[in-house]
């Protein structure tokens, strides 16, 4: 098909491309940045030489070599060069003709190669003519195709006859890759190159072709959907002219594009749309169609898949949360903890936290903080008195008031699927023949259930999984076993004097003076009337009566404030009342006698009497327990509306005494000609727990030795027959009532010495903790005995500890000492 070609060998620049095939006949401008390359630039320039234009084998080689580079390229002369502020150079080049590499020679300043020039001839033969009239004919096409190549390119090929040139400037507005055009390039015969070229036209037609009827398709259903539209705007205008417009068959239009563009779960949509047919063939006036209208609204109205981005800022949540409340260390880093494995994992399953303490600490506000803080919507469901499983589950759709359970319509209402969701009062519920809501719950709190939550009303799955819930309770006694297993129950304690005297200074103060419209600059209470309030007029764990009683007092120095503008109103003065200063002296004026007058300790030791501690809803209280012994018959009464567990313990402390009867002094029969009465004042306030065992052992040994009991003495301990002393709960709120009672001397289990460390050194100040592990000890340190190391001795206690550690702990009377046996 073609001459032997006419070849010669120079020596050139050379200009690696990323990406880039220049062609012969072909205009291109680059962007040029490498120095060797700007270098080569600069030479040919200078000396009007060719530059050996190549393409690079990776666009990411930096300093190309030998092997980076391919060996056909194009020798081009530059038409145009400029260079640009940011130190590359912008060049118009021409590519001329192909060239092959030789040698490659990779300077300091810039590369260089020896080239072999080859000179195309092409056959003028019947073969090459048909090969020129179908690339054209086939190039045309492609142009009626292909929109990006302007029509005056079909004309400028036309007027080409010399195939070589056609072939190179064809290939150039081909939409082909790289490896393609370099393969193009690389096909020295012309004839042959016209045959590839033809081949790689067609293929980029097919592909065309298949565009363009998927364009043709899609405008089609385009055009059907806005004729349809167009047509229903119509009859609704002609309806709406004609007075016959049908509001059903509108609604139900509504309805069903809301089902369409609805994210909702696949179950849910197929469902929602199954309901729509059948309420197409209902009556609007049925009350079937009424409950199927509703239903459908409740699918669609549900936050399916919709969920809020977490705030993953600690130092905000953390100001927060401090802003928000005072104290409750423990609360806030468990909190944290959770934000800081939220950070690092975005797959962590809803948590399940339960706040358990007294009434007014704060449970529910550090709910709301916590969604504050991780910037998640909030919701609350209370679930006190709640009796009936379809209050969580929801009811069966069976009759026209069927509704979805709390769970669901909560979260409706939040608008999200992850909120911060409330559980308040979980320890309130209750059960009845309509079943058990807490057994519906564990579904609900279980994560490796509820991504599948089943409401009866929806009937489909709803996803819980993401849902952070925080529940809250007074008290675990009423939470069923199975419940309490799938939360992290976080206690929060009472508050002591101090914290609750910050958190009225910093919070509840300034909130109900703001509330009352009482301005900063009018009222000033002192630190002084702040505590008294605290200590005299209120009596709780938590701080919401010492906020009833701060708003009492803001409203008393309201009134002080506006009877002064009426009086100097009247007298037509200046209002001259300046800024009301409210004293201790000044509580009793406004808040009447002192509610609650501290518990003082008895004048003298008392035989019979024992300080106990206990732990109630409300805190922590002492519990003073009263033993008289009585010629009788041997029977014990139990006064004092005491639970199953006191008398329990009752019971085992006389056990335990008559067991002991030898070692006491007393005669085996002692029992026989005595009635024992225990008694614990306030009687019609119920009292339960398994804390109140050393107590009862202490007063009726007391009560039957005739030996006092030290008057300035607090105990906290459950007993056994064997005279073990148990473990208790509530430790901080116990020592806090013994704080309050000015208990110089408290008696704890030896086991709960490692609950010290996390209770505040102001209540631990100036009390003496003794920790103990049998009821002896007990009694050598709470009955008032010359020679304490002595008192049972020679018993020998089971599991008892050597007496001198004890006679160490009696000897101690200053500072705050825990002694530890």
């Amino acid at each position: 098909m073609s001459k032997a070609n006419k070849t010669e060998k120079i020596t050139v620049p050379v200009l690696p491309l990323r990406e880039v095939i220049v062609f012969p006949h072909m205009v291109v401008p680059l962007f040029v940045g490498r120095e060797k390359s700007i270098r080569a630039l600069e030479e040919c320039v200078e000396k009007k030489k060719e530059l050996f234009l190549v393409a690079q084998k990776q666009a990411t080689t930096v300093n190309p070599g030998d092997k980076d580079i391919f060996q056909i390229g194009t020798l081009g002369t530059i038409l145009q060069i400029l260079r640009l502020p940011d130190n590359t150079v912008k060049v118009l080049i021409e590519g001329k003709r192909r060239a092959k590499m030789l040698k490659f020679m990779d300077g300091e300043t810039m590369i260089e190669a020896d080239v072999e020039v080859v000179t195309e001839v092409s056959d003028k033969n019947i073969e090459t003519e048909a090969l020129v009239r179908s690339l054209k004919s086939t190039f045309e096409n492609y142009v009626k195709l292909n929109k990006r190549i302007p029509p005056e390119m079909l004309m400028s090929v036309n007027g080409i006859e010399d195939p070589s040139r056609l072939g190179d400037v064809i290939v150039a507005h081909l939409n082909l890759r790289f490896e393609d055009k370099q393969g193009v390039l690389e096909i020295i015969d012309p004839g042959k190159r016209l045959e590839k070229l033809l081949e790689l036209m067609q293929g980029e037609i097919e592909i065309l072709q298949v565009e363009r009827r998927i364009r043709t398709r899609v405008k089609k259903q385009m055009e059907k959907s806005q004729k349809e539209y167009y047509l229903n705007e119509q009859m609704q205008a002609i309806q709406k002219e004609l007075g016959e417009k049908d509001e059903f068959k509108a609604e139900l239009l509504a309805i069903e594009k809301q089902i369409k563009t609805k994210a909702m779960s696949k179950e849910a949509k197929e469902k929602a749309t199954k309901e729509l047919k059948k309420l197409k063939m209902m009556s609007p006036m049925s009350a079937e169609a009424t409950v199927v209208r509703n239903y459908i609204d409740w699918l669609i109205s549900l936050p399916w898949g919709e969920y809020t981005e977490d705030s993953h800022d600690q130092k905000v949540a953390e100001d927060i949360l401090n802003e928000d409340h005072y104290g409750l260390e423990d609360v806030k880093e468990r909190l944290l903890e959770y934000l800081a494995v939220r950070t690092l994992t975005e797959n962590s399953k809803g948590q399940i936290i339960c706040f358990l303490g007294p009434p007014g600490v704060g449970k529910t506000s550090l709910a709301r903080s916590i969604s504050k803080a991780l910037g998640k919507k909030f919701v609350r469901a209370s679930l006190g008195g709640v009796r009936d499983e379809a209050e969580i589950r929801g009811h069966r759709r069976t009759y026209v008031g069927a509704l979805p359970g709390k769970i669901i319509q909560s979260l409706k209402k939040a608008g999200s699927s992850n909120p911060v969701f409330l559980l308040d009062e979980v320890d309130k519920m209750s059960m009845d023949f309509r079943g058990d809501p807490s057994s519906a719950l564990l579904e609900v709190l279980d994560p490796e259930q509820n991504a599948t939550f089943g409401d009866h009303y929806l009937e489909v799955d709803y996803d819980l999984s993401k849902v952070m819930f925080v529940l809250t309770a007074n008290s675990l006694s009423g939470v069923p076993r199975p419940l309490l297993d799938r939360m992290e129950v976080i206690t929060i304690s009472g508050y002591t004097e101090i914290e609750k005297f910050n958190i009225v200074k910093k919070y509840l103060l300034p909130k109900q003076m703001e509330q009352h419209g009482v301005k900063p600059e009018a009222m000033n209470m002192d630190d002084d009337a702040i505590r008294n309030m605290v200590r005299l007029y209120t009596r709780e764990a938590g701080v919401r009566n010492v906020e009833r009683v701060a708003a009492t007092v803001c409203r008393k120095v309201a009134k002080k404030i506006v009877d002064a503008r009426i009086e100097a109103a009247k007298s037509k003065k200046a209002d001259k009342t300046g800024v009301i200063r409210v004293r201790s002296e000044d509580l009793e004026e406004l808040l009447g006698p002192p509610r609650y007058l501290p518990n003082k300790l008895e004048a003298k030791n008392e035989v019979g009497l024992t300080n106990g501690l206990a732990y109630t809803e409300m805190g922590g209280e002492m519990l003073q327990i009263e033993v008289s012994v009585v010629p009788g018959k041997g029977a014990v009464k139990i006064t004092g509306k005491l639970g199953d567990v006191m008398q329990e313990s009752a019971s085992t402390a006389m056990s335990y005494v008559r067991s002991r009867a030898e070692a006491l002094g007393l005669s085996p029969d002692f029992y026989q000609n005595i009635d024992i009465h225990l008694h614990v004042p306030e009687g019609a306030v119920p009292k339960d727990g398994p804390s109140a065992g050393i107590t009862m052992t202490t007063a009726i040994t007391s009560a039957l030795t005739k030996i006092p009991v030290k008057r300035d003495v607090a105990m906290t301990g459950e007993v056994t027959l064997r005279g073990r002393v148990l473990p208790i709960g509530g430790l901080k709120e116990k020592l806090l009532a013994a704080k309050i009672a000015e208990i110089k001397t408290v008696i704890i289990p030896i086991d709960n010495v490692p609950d010290l460390k996390k209770i505040p050194s102001e209540i631990k100040e100036g009390m003496q903790i003794i920790p103990v592990s049998h009821v002896d000890q007990v009694l050598r340190l709470a009955l008032s005995l010359e020679k304490p190391e002595e008192f049972l001795a020679k018993a020998g206690a089971i599991g008892e500890v050597p007496v001198a550690l004890i006679d160490k702990a009696v000897k101690t009377k200053t500072g705050s000492t825990v002694n530890k046996h």
